[in-house]
């Protein structure tokens, strides 16, 4: 009844010279209200499982419902809005556009969902100063710090309020003293109508989810749950 994602047997066949299959036949429900840690090796399939529940790609076979709603992963137009409008997505790279300005990379992000470039600006300038941004909206991603640029990406993939954050290895190119600023934030963002999932090789940072999850032979499976004695 909880659940917001649900995953009925999706499997992921990668052909290159011959069919490698990343995702095996994974049946899983993700809870609102929880925050989920995912860990495994490189090549477990953890980019490809965030992939596909951002409905950037598709499975080879299964099924998906977010909220209750089937996929249909024919029809990206539909899929592109409901990731604007559900969906907040966090890289390890950032992705930020190094042409525009940190205020401009999270305002642009509202514009997918409502072209009022008014109201996509305040929304923008009020995420940014909640990050502790406000001296740093008009600057380019290269006069930045990595654990600026990372504030700025989790502000644009929260600025259209997404039940759904989806964040891959967010601190992986960070310092410690910036992972732990952007981990903080994460769990700052939990909320009982919000499933948080995150990849990350750092078991103290997975240690914090409420629900650690590992990927083993293209599945998943749950370790424990959060330890009440773990700190940032």
């Amino acid at each position: 009844m909880n659940s917001i994602i649900s995953l009925n047997k999706i499997s992921k066949i990668f052909k290159i010279n011959r069919n490698i299959k990343v995702l095996n036949k994974i049946n899983f429900k993700f809870q609102k209200g929880k925050i989920y840690s995912l860990m495994g090796p490189s090549g477990s399939g953890k980019s490809t499982l965030l992939n596909i529940l951002s409905l950037i790609d598709k499975p080879t076979q299964g099924k998906i419902k977010l909220q209750n709603n089937e996929i249909d992963f024919l029809n990206s137009d539909v899929n592109d809005y409901i990731r604007s409008k559900n969906i907040g997505i966090i890289y390890q790279e950032k992705n930020l556009l190094s042409d525009f300005t940190a205020l401009e990379n999270v305002y642009l992000a509202c514009l997918a969902l409502n072209n009022d470039k008014q109201d996509a600006v305040l929304k923008a300038k009020r995420i940014l100063s909640k990050m502790g941004l406000s001296n740093r909206m008009y600057h380019y991603p290269s006069e930045l710090s990595g654990g600026e640029m990372q504030r700025i990406a989790i502000a644009r993939a929260l600025i259209n309020k997404p039940k759904i954050i989806l964040a891959d290895e967010p601190t992986g190119s960070l310092d410690q003293k910036s992972a732990k600023q952007v981990f903080k934030i994460l769990y700052k963002l939990k909320n009982a109508e919000r499933v948080i999932i995150y990849a990350t090789h750092n078991r103290v940072f997975a240690n914090m989810a409420d629900c650690k999850l590992e990927m083993i032979n293209g599945n998943i499976r749950s370790i424990n749950a959060r330890s009440k004695k773990s700190k940032i």
